[in-house]
């Protein structure tokens, strides 16, 4: 499956962005999702999770209540709306796909390139 993300970019403080995740090559709905975050020097951490029919979302503790995961199968796409943002939400974000919902999962079946999140104070 491949997979292409966007909607990064540069915020203040406090405000939004919604990022997504368009997915093509394969069935969707065969995969559970999933967002990563890598900050310069420090280790790709998974951000959030959702299972294939969206029944079931993980959040790492520092973004729940902020970020929501969701995702819309007939669009193919799966999406990340990071609300309140922080500076310490600022990294590279990556969307990825593995048939298995494991929320902890350390390497995904495939991964999209990066996109690109500041949050400026």
């Amino acid at each position: 499956v491949q997979l292409q993300a966007s909607g990064g970019g540069l915020v203040q403080a406090g405000g939004s962005l919604r990022l997504s995740c368009a997915a093509s090559g394969r069935t969707f709905t065969s995969y559970s999702m999933y967002w990563f975050r890598q900050a310069p020097g420090k280790e790709r951490d998974p951000v959030a999770a959702i299972s294939w029919r969206g029944r079931s979302t993980f959040y790492i503790d520092s973004v729940k209540g902020r970020f929501t995961i969701s995702r819309d199968n007939a669009k193919n796409t799966v999406y990340l709306q990071m609300n309140n943002l922080k500076p310490e939400d600022t990294a590279a974000y990556y969307c990825a796909a593995d048939t298995r919902f494991a929320p902890r999962i350390a390497t995904p079946d495939y991964w999209g390139q990066g996109t690109q999140v500041t949050v400026s104070s």
